[in-house]
């Protein structure tokens, strides 16, 4: 598979460069970023794939940077992986239109797997849309995309 780039967003700084070393050692393209604020300040710069999210986070939490990304940056598949969720929070996320909604520990195979498939669903939704615009029906490919940003 193509490499993808991630942004990985949590609090946790052993966690996130230990995350970040090891996609790394699996040729994912990934940056990190211990804050909402900072994750929302990188996204204007460079548009990832993929976002791996922590929800509890001071400051601005993971609810609100699905919020936010999912309005501006619609295209970012948003993967969300917590150690303090809860049920509503989770229905709150894929009401949201997170991609995937995981709790901490997960392995490292089956994150990879999450993130591969996440990046997949991008890649299907943008080559749907582009397949439309090139045949002149771009209000159908505007609809596309627009459904791709409410999930």
């Amino acid at each position: 598979m193509k490499e993808f780039k991630v942004l990985m967003v949590d609090d946790e700084e052993d966690f996130v460069r230990t995350l970040d070393e090891r996609m790394k050692m699996r040729n994912l393209d990934s940056n990190v970023a211990l804050s909402g604020e900072q994750a929302l300040e990188i996204l204007e710069k460079e548009v990832p794939d993929v976002m791996l999210l922590d929800l509890k986070m001071p400051g601005m939490d993971g609810m609100e940077v699905l919020k936010r990304a999912r309005e501006a940056f619609p295209g970012v598949q948003v993967v969300m992986l917590t150690g303090h969720g809860s049920e509503q929070d989770e229905a709150e996320a894929r009401r949201l239109g997170v991609f995937e909604y995981l709790r901490k520990p997960v392995p490292i195979e089956n994150l990879m797997k999450v993130l591969k498939a996440a990046y997949q669903k991008k890649l299907q939704e943008s080559m749907v849309a582009a397949t439309f615009a090139e045949a002149g029906e771009f209000d159908t490919a505007q609809e596309i995309l627009d459904k791709s940003r409410k999930r």
